[in-house]
């Protein structure tokens, strides 16, 4: 069980991911985020609880619904907005945009548009980590258990014993379909079929999400081979900008949003001594730090067309 400070620490920074969304949403209908958009919201609970677990020494992949992942590993919210934004201080310089985010300080090798490629980028981190005590980490989505990266990967780290954790963020759809209507089988069976240790948690909880990945990395890191984890979940936006969500089942929505993750985390910080006072000076904090990265960010410059030009004339 996390304690008080530990607590408040995954709220604040799953509330910095619910609100930065929420202003990605925002700057892109006016206008300003240009390409598409993959939101993360209702799903903070995953990567916020896996980030918990990892330090220094270890790599971590995302998916292009990155900005998340991003989030809860560290990387510079005004640095990840700019990128967003397409500005020269963005993270990779403006150039990346919302789905390639790369962030090499912040041990994230990469969030992809492909599916499955963070689970290929993440074993081949796990295979530079072998002699170490680092452990790579992929997310990925349901979706992706029914690609080829998936069973090679899986299939290569269980024969090389690589440190390295699966993290299947189950969501539920498949860009606009029900996952059980094209995956055969328990997604938990395919894991363990190919090798890995795998279980199951309630992707809404960010403690439960917390205590398991612990326990998965301090496997992972002591040898004992690829981990997996089904993470339980559910978006509350449409799967990309220009998705609606009608094919959702009538009272779904509302159902899960229920069970929202900063709900969950804010009722049991709640019950503590001083915790509801806690939870509104996060959101407090939060709103205020939203409001100087929207400033920032539309007043930062563009990149330089002629820096671009003249470094690709040098590396080609």
């Amino acid at each position: 069980m996390a304690s008080g400070d530990e607590g408040a620490d995954l709220y604040r920074r799953m509330r910095l991911i619910r609100r930065f969304e929420e202003l990605v949403q925002e700057l892109f209908l006016k206008g300003e985020v240009h390409g598409t958009t993959h939101l993360y919201i209702g799903q903070e609970a995953g990567a916020v609880g896996v980030a918990s677990a990892l330090d220094q020494r270890d790599w971590a992949a995302g998916t292009y619904r990155g900005h998340g992942h991003a989030l809860a590993l560290g990387v510079e919210p005004q640095a990840l907005l700019d990128e967003m934004l397409g500005r020269a201080t963005g993270v990779c310089r403006g150039r990346a945009g919302s789905m390639n985010i790369i962030d090499l300080s912040h041990r994230l090798v990469g969030c992809f548009g492909i599916v499955g490629g963070s689970i290929a980028a993440a074993t081949g981190a796990a295979l530079s980590l072998r002699g170490t005590d680092g452990v790579a980490v992929a997310f990925f989505g349901e979706g992706t258990v029914n690609q080829g990266y998936f069973a090679e990967c899986l299939n290569f780290a269980h024969t090389l014993s690589l440190p390295v954790v699966y993290v299947c963020e189950n969501n539920r759809y498949g860009e606009f379909t029900p996952y059980e209507d094209v995956t055969a089988g328990e997604i938990l069976d395919r894991a363990r079929t190919l090798g890995a240790r795998a279980e199951q948690v309630d992707g809404m909880d960010v403690f439960a999400v917390s205590e398991l990945a612990k326990a998965v990395v301090a496997r992972a890191r002591a040898g004992e081979g690829p981990q997996f984890v089904e993470s339980l979940t559910y978006r509350f936006v449409g799967h990309s900008r220009s998705d609606p969500g009608r094919y959702r089942k009538p009272g779904e929505l509302d159902r899960w949003r229920e069970r929202d993750p900063l709900l969950v985390a804010a009722e049991r910080i709640g019950g503590n001594k001083g915790g509801a006072a806690k939870v509104a000076a996060i959101d407090a904090e939060i709103d205020e730090l939203v409001d100087r990265l929207r400033a920032e960010g539309l007043a930062a410059p563009y990149p330089d067309p002629g820096e671009l030009a003249a470094a690709t004339a040098v590396s080609g």
